[in-house]
This record gives C-alpha cells, sequence and structure tokens, in this order.
C-alpha cells in the first residue's frame, strides 16, 4: 500500500488504493456484469490489497473483458484457459492475490477440464464466473448452464441437455469455498467476492448475470421472486453434506426456489503449502540455479 508520513505527527497512514482504471466498459447497457464490476471493486476497496499485489485473469467473452476495467495487473487470455494461466502466476509467485473472472462457457463448457483439476489441487485462488446461460459474446448460442427447453441461436428447438449444476461440481471436485451471487444485488455479492479472496484456498464463486440481449428467458425480473439468501435460513456451510443438497434445491424445485450465498466453506493445505519447490518462498524471490546446478540435475536424470 502507498504510504503517506504525517511529518508534523510522525504517524505513517495508508492510502486507500484505487482499482478501477480509466478504459470504458464494453458490456451491453443493463448487461448484468456491470454489477459484478462493481462487486470485486467493492471487495477490492474493503480489503485495501496494493494494487501491485492483484492480478486479474480472463479468458474470453463478453465478461473476460473484467481486466481491462482495473488498474491492476492484468492478462486477458485465451478461451477457457484462464485457469492454467491464473495458476502459473500463482505458483510464479504465491504472495500475489489472483482473481479470475469468466463467463460460463468459458469456465464450464471449455475450461471445464482445468476448473476440475485447479480446484482438487486446491490452488489459492478465486475465480468468479458470470452465468448468464448463454454465449453472449458469439451472439447468443446454448451454453452448458442453459435450462432445458431453452430456445436459442443454436437449439431453435429448445435445449435437450441437462444443464451442468457449477455449485456441485465445484464442492465435488475439491473447491474449499463455493458460493453463488447474484449481479442483481451487488451488495451481497462483494461481501462473497471479499470472503473468497480471503479464503486461503481455490474459491469458486458462481454469479447470475443476467444477459439482457440474447437470453430473454432467465432476466433479473425471472430471478428476483425466484433467489433467496442462505444465511436467512441459517445454512451451515461447514456441513458438506447439507451444502450438496442445498446444490440441487433449484433442480428440485423446478426452479421455484434458487438458493445464492455461501454453500460451503472448509480449510485443507494449498497446492502452495505442499509444493517443495516453494518451501522457501516464492519462486521470483529465489536465486536461479547455477549452470553447475543445472548440469548436475541435467546429469542425474539422463
Amino acid at each position: 500500500m502507498v504510504e503517506i508520513v504525517n511529518n508534523n505527527a510522525n504517524v505513517k497512514t495508508q492510502q486507500k488504493q484505487v482499482y478501477t482504471s480509466t478504459n470504458k466498459p464494453i458490456w451491453c447497457p443493463g448487461c448484468g456484469d456491470f454489477g459484478v464490476f462493481a462487486s470485486i471493486s467493492k471487495a477490492l476497496t474493503e480489503l485495501n490489497i496494493e494494487k501491485r499485489n492483484v492480478a486479474i485473469v480472463s479468458g474470453i467473452g463478453c465478461s473476460s473483458a473484467m481486466p481491462h476495467s482495473f488498474s491492476t495487473y492484468g492478462v486477458h487470455s485465451l478461451h477457457g484457459r484462464l485457469l492454467p494461466v491464473a495458476s502459473g502466476i500463482k505458483l510464479a509467485n504465491s504472495e500475489l492475490t489472483v482473481i479470475g473472472t469468466g463467463g460460463d462457457g468459458d469456465g464450464y463448457g471449455i475450461g471445464g477440464g482445468h476448473l476440475l483439476h485447479t480446484a482438487r489441487r486446491n490452488l489459492d485462488m478465486t475465480y468468479i464466473i458470470m452465468d448468464n446461460e448463454t454465449y453472449g459474446l458469439t451472439t447468443g448460442q446454448t451454453s452448458p448452464t442453459a435450462l432445458l427447453g431453452h430456445k436459442t441461436k443454436s437449439t431453435p428447438f429448445g435445449v435437450i441437455e441437462m444443464p451442468i449444476n457449477p455449485i456441485a461440481f465445484a464442492i465435488s471436485a475439491g473447491a474449499t469455498y463455493v458460493a453463488r451471487g447474484f449481479s442483481g444485488d451487488p451488495a451481497h455479492l462483494s461481501q462473497l467476492i471479499k470472503g473468497g479472496i480471503e479464503h486461503k484456498g481455490f474459491a469458486l464463486i458462481d454469479v447470475f448475470s443476467p444477459c439482457v440481449t440474447f437470453n430473454h428467458d432467465n432476466t433479473f425480473d425471472w430471478f428476483r421472486p425466484r433467489i433467496y439468501k442462505l444465511e436467512s435460513e441459517g445454512h451451515d456451510p461447514l456441513n458438506h453434506s447439507k451444502a450438496i443438497e442445498k446444490a440441487f434445491e433449484d433442480v428440485n424445485s423446478n426452479y421455484q426456489k434458487i438458493p445464492i450465498g455461501l454453500f460451503y466453506k472448509t480449510n485443507r493445505p494449498t497446492y502452495e503449502d505442499l509444493e517443495l519447490a516453494l518451501k522457501n518462498g516464492p519462486l521470483v524471490k529465489q536465486q536461479m540455479p547455477t549452470k553447475e546446478q543445472i548440469k548436475a540435475i541435467m546429469d542425474e536424470n539422463l
């Protein structure tokens, strides 16, 4: 953080970080991703992490323009491949706060395999997936979370595939912080994001972020009467069985009762805790091996 010295009182105070950039968002007016942007901004502002210690990584899609809106470090990577990039950043410098931002097609479709293995490894990072149940950037094809019967450009007679259950998937894969928010309630969402960043381990935050241009079924008005907050019913996020049960409540109620909030949280060693190469600190702060050491390693393994 930037330190300001008060010479008169000889007291140091901390200046609040400003995380937003001067780039204008590219989203359609009314897009749910504006609420996600506001929530991430609020969470970072409350945590006041030094900007140079934050890296935001995205894939491809409307939501993946998110890093451009922030003045932190940012990488706009490949479709479905943000987690390998984010993992590399975290392993190179384990002291960084790494945040992944992407969409449901990016995260649960082409990037589903990466999500599975990043969750089970329990890398210490936060992954925010903006779930609009459509491929918005390519003008409205069906996505892995589209509900049965949903009509899109690629499914004109309605979706016939069962949608992925992101919450159950993440819990089963080994994520240690699993939550779901709604971009129409940024105050609540920001607290879930803040909790995910503070959590030591892999945090998955699925966000209902309506696409106002190409998904006219799952709109803000569709979600509002159906969602409720888990904390309002006293849900215990430490209870694995109850978390799985709640993960299926939307399906079992035919999407008439959809919980949001923190589903599950547990503590176990992170990948970084167990990786021997990091026992002496972040890789970027370690000395490079000498030519003699490299030769010895090569001779031993060839």
